[in-house]
């Protein structure tokens, strides 16, 4: 019998991955994959990375410049709030690390003067509006029920904007057990 939800061995915590089970409905988690910023008893925190609005970051945003990239919806909560990760380290003040090579805001300033002199391309910064978040206990009780499955993948997978089917491209990436989910329809009736 196919074991729609294959063990993963990978812990959750800051800078792994959550990707959604084939058949979770949620609209905001539909095939998503999300970049778990924070993991801990009092809650857990994130972006969803493969979402997106048809808006431009000046748009969004009249002090920030327009670059060529694709703006997520990082989830439900604060969906007014314009948040950003980064590949830049030290050269924006007060990051917070998340994963290898990637981190968490920063000194809005700074990001604004990188901006505005072109330094940036679209690879090194990605835009969310809202983030997804969890109550204590919370996450870890969708991940009891296999709504997630915890992975990995690298710095320049998760911040590139460009890729089509994230959910497949890092399903596909995980293994033959982990591959056979992409080829399952999203509505079970379907199949």
């Amino acid at each position: 019998m196919f074991d729609f939800t294959p063990d993963s061995k990978i812990p959750v915590g800051p800078g792994k991955i959550l990707i959604a089970e084939p058949f979770l409905a949620d609209p905001y988690f539909k095939r998503s994959v999300v970049l778990l910023c924070e993991h801990s008893d009092e809650g857990s925190f994130g972006f969803v990375l493969n979402n997106y609005i048809e808006m431009d970051l000046d748009q969004l945003m009249d002090q920030l410049p327009n670059i060529d990239t694709r703006i997520s919806i990082g989830g439900p909560v604060k969906n007014s709030n314009l948040f950003y990760i980064h590949s830049l380290g030290n050269k924006i003040e007060n990051s917070v690390p998340i994963a290898e090579g990637i981190y968490m805001g920063g000194d809005f300033d700074a990001l604004q003067h990188l901006l505005k002199l072109g330094k940036l391309d679209r690879n090194q910064i990605r835009f969310f509006v809202g983030y997804s978040g969890w109550s204590a206990n919370q996450l870890n009780e969708e991940l009891e029920q296999n709504s997630w499955i915890v992975g990995e993948a690298a710095a320049d997978l998760l911040m590139n904007t460009q890729v089509d089917d994230l959910w497949s491209t890092i399903l596909n990436t995980m293994g033959k057990d982990y591959r056979r989910l992409t080829n399952l329809p999203s509505d079970p009736k379907l199949n």
